[in-house]
C-alpha cells in the first residue's frame, strides 16, 4: 500500500471511527469494482458486517480525500511554476489533508487581479509595510519620507500603501483565518431582511424579511427558505459575528506594542477584516451552511424516497386503474396480472357530462370481462369524487380499492421512458396505466421516472444537484437490491439498477430474454454477450428466477455459496428442496461445521435466513385506506375535528398529511407525539396511515395546521 493510501485509510478510520482493517478491506473490494449493496450483502467476513451506510461513508470519504490529493497536485505545480516552492512550504502542503488549509497555504501565491496592496508594492511599499509590521519604536513619518518618489507624493500616501499590504498579509495569514473560523463557528449570526420595495411580491417570505438567529442553530429548512428567497431577489442575508469581538481577536495575534507603528498595524488589521478577511470567512461559512443544509435535505428526500420505493405492493393481480378528471372525463385502464395493458377507454361519470350511470355499467362490465382483482384511483383531480363513485357500483364480488399518489405520473407519461413503452398511446393513456403498475409494484414502476420529480422532498431544485442525483441513486439502487428482481418480468429500468448491471446489460438481458425465451437458471446469465465474470458476480445473487430447476436461484443466496448449501443437504442425507420446506432439517444444521476460508458464519446465517423464507419480499402488504366520507374540500374541516390521513411527504419539521382536501396539512414536529421529537422519521413513514386533530384551518392562505398529539 503506498504512502497516501495507508494515510488515507489511517484518516477514514480516524473519521469513521472505524477498524482499520475494515476501511481497508472495504477501499480494497470497491476497487475492485463491487457494489455497495454487493459488498454489503455478500461479502460481509471482510468488512466485520458493515452495513451500506458504513461503506457508502468509506466510499465518500474516499472521494472527498481524493478530491484533496488532485487540488493539491494543482497547487503543487502552480507554485513550482512561479519558482516560489520551498522544501518547508512544500512539507506544509504535502501534510495537510483538508481542503480550506490548502487553500490558506496557497492564497498567497495565487493569481489574482490587480489590488490595493500590489498597486502599493509596484510603488515600491513593501519594504516599509515590513518595517511598520514589527511595530518599532521610532517615528514613523520620518521613516514614511523616505519612500516618496515619482509615484508615492506623500508620507500619508505612503502609509496609507504599506496599510493596504499589512491589510492583504493579515488576509493571508493562516493563524488570522483559523481565528477568524473558530470566530465564526461560535459566534456568526446569520440575518436576513427583506429587499426595498419586495414586500408585497415576497409576502411568502414574511417570517424572514426581519430575522435573525445563530447560524450554528439555524435549521437547514430554514437556511433553505432564506437562501431561495434570496436567488428569487426578495431578500438580502448576511452571515457573521460581532465586528469588535472578531478584530479583538485579530489585533492578539498581530498588534504586539503600543507604538505609533502598532496604530498603524491596528488600523491594518480593522481594515483587513472588514474589507477582505471578513468577506472572504463569510463566504466560506455561506459555502459551508449551504453545504450541511444540502446534505441534511438529500438526507430527508432519500429517506423518503427510500420509504416510497418499498412501499406495500399489491402483488400480482388483474388491476383497473382511473386516472381521474372532471370535464375531461376519467381515462381508465385494465392491466393483466403481468401490467400488460389490455384495455383503455374514457368514461365521463363527473360534470359537466353526468355520464354516471353509463360509466358504472361500463366499469362493471370491464371488471368481469378482465378479472379484475382491484382498482387504483389516482389521488389528483376529481380522485375523492371518482373514488365515491366507484364504491357506489355493486360489484359480485369483493373488490379492492386504492387511492395512489400520481406524484410524478405526469413526468413519467411524457418521459422517452414511456413513449418507448406505448409508442402508440397518448399521455393520458400512459398515465393511468403507471398508476395502475405502480399499485401492483410502486418499486418497478417508480424507477422509471426521476426522483426529484416524485414529489417527496423539499428544495431539491436548490440544493447540489450532482450530490442530489448521487444520493437519490443509491437510494434506488439499494432498495431494488434489498428486494431482489425477477430477471424474466423486469424491464430493463428495473434491471438498470441491479448490482453491476447499469444500462446496456441490463438492455443485453431483456434482448436475450426476448430472442431466447425465460431464464432457466442464474448459469444461464453468464450467456448474455457482454456480461463477464465480474458482473455475474456482482449481480447474480439479486436476481431471481421464478420455478428454477435449482430452488435457490429463486432465493437471495449467492451462486458462489451454493456449494455449501448442497454439503449440508449432503450431509443430511436430503435434497436442497427438503431443506427450504422442512423447518426441523433446518434446526439441526451446525453451522459452525460449514465455516471454511470463503464462507463465516454472518453469511452462513444469513443463507439460513433465506432458507427459512427463500426470496422473500422484504415489503409488507398493500392495505386499502379510506378518508372521513364527508370530508371533501376545505371548508368542510373543522377545529378539532379527529380525521384519518395518510402521510404524503417528511420533512425535518415535520410531515405533511392528506386527510382528502386535496390540500395536504401539516403536523409540525412539536405535534407528531407526546414526547420530544428531534426526527420526524423516527415517529411517521411514508404513506402511513394515521389519525390527526385539526389544529388550525387558514382558507386564505390554505394553509392546514394538524397534531397527532395524544391520539
Amino acid at each position: 500500500m503506498s504512502d497516501t493510501n495507508e494515510k488515507h485509510v489511517s484518516l477514514i478510520t480516524a473519521a469513521l471511527g472505524l477498524q482499520k482493517w475494515q476501511v481497508e478491506n472495504t477501499l480494497a473490494l470497491l476497487a475492485e469494482g463491487a457494489t455497495i449493496p454487493f459488498i454489503s450483502r455478500y461479502r460481509k467476513e471482510r468488512t466485520g458486517t458493515l452495513d451500506e451506510v458504513a461503506i457508502g461513508s468509506i466510499a465518500e470519504q474516499k472521494g472527498k480525500l481524493d478530491e484533496v490529493e488532485k487540488r493539491r497536485e494543482t497547487i503543487l505545480k502552480s507554485i513550482e511554476e512561479q519558482g516560489k516552492l520551498t522544501d518547508e512550504l512544500k512539507k506544509k502542503i504535502e501534510g495537510s489533508y483538508v481542503l480550506s488549509e490548502l487553500e490558506d497555504l496557497y492564497l498567497p501565491y495565487k493569481q489574482k487581479r490587480r489590488t490595493r496592496a500590489t498597486i502599493a508594492k509596484e510603488k515600491g511599499l513593501e519594504p516599509l509595510a515590513s518595517t511598520l509590521i514589527k511595530q518599532f519604536p521610532g517615528d514613523v513619518e520620518s521613516l514614511a519620507l523616505k519612500y516618496i518618489n515619482d509615484k508615492v507624493e506623500s508620507s500619508d500616501e505612503a502609509i496609507e500603501g504599506a496599510k493596504d499590504i499589512i491589510a492583504e498579509w493579515v488576509n493571508e495569514d493562516t493563524r488570522a483565518r483559523n481565528a477568524m473560523r473558530r470566530v465564526y463557528g461560535r459566534d456568526a449570526i446569520i440575518s436576513s431582511k427583506v429587499a426595498k420595495g419586495k414586500e408585497e411580491e415576497g409576502a411568502k417570505y414574511s417570517d424572514y424579511f426581519a430575522f435573525s438567529e445563530p447560524l450554528k442553530r439555524c435549521a437547514s429548512h430554514r437556511l433553505m427558505a432564506m437562501r431561495r428567497g434570496q436567488e428569487e431577489g426578495i431578500l438580502k442575508i448576511s452571515i457573521g459575528p460581532d465586528d469588535d469581538v472578531a478584530i479583538a481577536d485579530l489585533e492578539r495575534i498581530f498588534v504586539v506594542n503600543r507604538t505609533p507603528a502598532a496604530e498603524i498595524v491596528r488600523d491594518a488589521v480593522a481594515d483587513s477584516y472588514k474589507r477582505l478577511l471578513g468577506p472572504s470567512i463569510e463566504t466560506e461559512f455561506m459555502g459551508i451552511s449551504k453545504e450541511k443544509a444540502d446534505e441534511e435535505a438529500i438526507r430527508v428526500f432519500a429517506e423518503n424516497l427510500r420509504q416510497l420505493l418499498l412501499s406495500s405492493p399489491l402483488g400480482q393481480k388483474s388491476v383497473l386503474a382511473l386516472d381521474p378528471g372532471f370535464r375531461t372525463g376519467c381515462k381508465l385502464v385494465c392491466l393483466d396480472r403481468q401490467g400488460n395493458l389490455v384495455h383503455n377507454e374514457t368514461i365521463y361519470p363527473h360534470q359537466p357530462q353526468n355520464e354516471t350511470v353509463a360509466a358504472m355499467k361500463k366499469v362493471e362490465t370491464l371488471v368481469e370481462m378482465y378479472k379484475i382483482e382491484a382498482i387504483a384511483i389516482g389521488n389528483g383531480t376529481a380522485s375523492r369524487e371518482t373514488e365515491a363513485f366507484v364504491k357506489r357500483i355493486r360489484f359480485p364480488r369483493d373488490i379492492q380499492v386504492f387511492v395512489v399518489s400520481e406524484d410524478g405520473a405526469s413526468i413519467y407519461s411524457a418521459s422517452p421512458v414511456a413513449r418507448e413503452e406505448f409508442p402508440e398511446y397518448d399521455v393520458t393513456v400512459r398515465g393511468a396505466v403507471s398508476i395502475g403498475r405502480r399499485l401492483m409494484d410502486p418499486l418497478a414502476e417508480l424507477v422509471k421516472i426521476d426522483p426529484k420529480s416524485i414529489g417527496v422532498g423539499q428544495y431539491q431544485h436548490d440544493v447540489d444537484q450532482t450530490k442530489l442525483k448521487n444520493g437519490l441513486d443509491m437510494v434506488v439502487e439499494s432498495c431494488v437490491n434489498s428486494v431482489g428482481v425477477n430477471v424474466n418480468t423486469a424491464s430493463k429500468h428495473l434491471l438498470t439498477y441491479v448490482s453491476g448491471l447499469g444500462p446496456k446489460l441490463a438492455q443485453g438481458i431483456v434482448d436475450y430474454r426476448t430472442e431466447n425465451g425465460p431464464f432457466a437458471s442464474r448459469a444461464e446469465l453468464k450467456k448474455v454477450p457482454k456480461l463477464g465474470p465480474k458482473a455475474f458476480e456482482q449481480c447474480a445473487g439479486f436476481l431471481r428466477i421464478d420455478n428454477a430447476k435449482n430452488p435457490l436461484d429463486n432465493s437471495a443466496v449467492h451462486p458462489e455459496a451454493y456449494y455449501v448449501v448442497e454439503k449440508i443437504a449432503k450431509d443430511l442425507g436430503c435434497k436442497v428442496k427438503d431443506l427450504l420446506e422442512n423447518e426441523q432439517l433446518r434446526k439441526s444444521i451446525q453451522l459452525s461445521k460449514y465455516v471454511d476460508d470463503k464462507v463465516g458464519l454472518p453469511t452462513l446465517n444469513d443463507i439460513m435466513q433465506e432458507l427459512a423464507k427463500p426470496g422473500r419480499d422484504p415489503r409488507s402488504a398493500a392495505k386499502v385506506f379510506e378518508f372521513a366520507p364527508d370530508i371533501h374540500t376545505i371548508d368542510d374541516l373543522r377545529e378539532g375535528m379527529v380525521l384519518p390521513g395518510i402521510v404524503t411527504n417528511i420533512t425535518n419539521f415535520g410531515a405533511f398529511v392528506d386527510v382528502g382536501v386535496k390540500q395536504d396539512g401539516l403536523v409540525h414536529i412539536s405535534q407528531l407525539a407526546d414526547r420530544y421529537v428531534s426526527n420526524p422519521l423516527d415517529v411517521v413513514k411514508l404513506h402511513q396511515h394515521v389519525k390527526v386533530k385539526v389544529v388550525e384551518v387558514d382558507k386564505t392562505r390554505k394553509r392546514i395546521q394538524l397534531s397527532m398529539k395524544g391520539l
